[in-house]
């Protein structure tokens, strides 16, 4: 491992000066928030997507954007309603009659990255659109099957509150975001910065800094990073305690479970964890890197029961308690 590391230690070193790049780029406009940047970068590079649950207002879309302002790439934003349609989402064909022909018009889909804002507003049909776009890297138009492009991110938005009218994405939809995250107001200082720099009419610019060619070398690097079988055992320790908790001392934990992790929990926690081994400077993965990253690619792969709800428990809660009890290799 120490000859790995060596090896890696300048690409390791070349990739981090490229993101602080980035970062600087997107602290221009985005005040705060690390924790979102972050990981819209890591799942950018772990080749994955976002769900992200938030209130209004805290700058969700702006960051999206700015990040593929900065990454000189395509992005297009959705707004979900209940009469969307899956042709606005993918595209359609198009009768020229001059020509006597079809021709494509591709939808917004089309992009390296996508925001779906409020997916939960528009009905299955779209939904599904969506998750096989996610799933499958391409859509199907008429009789022809068209490739995504890559890079290919969908940040998804979700509102936590007014629930009247949504369309709630079933469990096994949701297991294909590779992360779900919370996020929360600012402090008082960044809200203090926010006003002074957004209470203006004229906003700073972004630059591109990457291109996508860059985050593919990335992903290059994060492939390299060294994976112990130990920390393998630990992500497989972890999935399996939200399965059988009894086997991990964790009898307290069976009757607020309904549901377990999936296989994709496994996976993901390995890639997210070379990401964000990378994004430390580091060339293989710690136990704490598998902490770091967990409750992102846990908390929406664990079904809780209505036991649990009455206790006002949340998944979170359940994946916390996994953390603290199971042995740390």
């Amino acid at each position: 491992m120490n000859v790995l590391a060596q090896d890696l230690a300048p690409e390791i070193e070349a990739q981090a000066q490229k993101l602080n790049r980035l970062r600087e780029e997107v602290g221009k406009v985005i005040v705060g928030q690390t924790y979102m940047v972050d990981r819209l970068l890591m799942a950018l590079i772990a080749d994955g997507h976002i769900l992200i649950e938030g209130i209004p207002g805290l700058a969700k879309t702006t960051a999206v954007k700015t990040v593929s302002d900065a990454i000189d790439t395509g992005f297009a934003r959705v707004q979900f309603t209940p009469d969307l349609l899956p042709a606005d989402l993918i595209g359609t064909e198009i009768y020229r009659p001059q020509h006597h022909d079809f021709v494509v018009k591709a939808g917004p889909i089309h992009n390296n990255l996508v925001l779906a804002d409020e997916i939960n507003r528009a009905p299955a049909k779209v939904q599904s659109a969506l998750l096989e776009a996610m799933q499958e890297r391409q859509v199907t138009i008429g009789e022809k099957t068209h490739p995504l492009p890559d890079p290919f991110l969908v940040l998804a938005t979700q509102n936590p509150i007014e629930q009247e009218g949504t369309y709630p994405l079933p469990e096994a939809q949701v297991d294909r975001f590779m992360l779900k995250l919370r996020v929360g107001y600012p402090n008082r200082e960044e809200e203090k910065k926010i006003l002074r720099r957004m209470a203006q009419r004229h906003t700073p610019e972004v630059t591109p800094v990457l291109s996508p060619d860059d985050i593919k070398e990335m992903r290059d690097v994060a492939d390299k990073i060294y994976l112990d079988p130990k920390v393998e055992d630990y992500i497989i320790d972890i999935v399996f305690a939200t399965r059988e908790p009894a086997m991990y001392k964790l009898e307290s934990l069976e009757k607020l479970i309904d549901y377990g992790a999936s296989p994709r929990a496994s996976i993901y926690l390995a890639q997210t964890a070379k990401v964000q081994a990378m994004m430390s400077g580091r060339a293989y993965v710690t136990p704490q890197d598998i902490k770091t990253i967990g409750p992102d690619v846990l908390r929406h792969r664990i079904l809780i029961s209505y036991e649990a709800e009455a206790q006002d428990l949340s998944s979170d809660d359940i994946v916390q308690e996994v953390f603290n009890t199971v042995d740390v290799p």
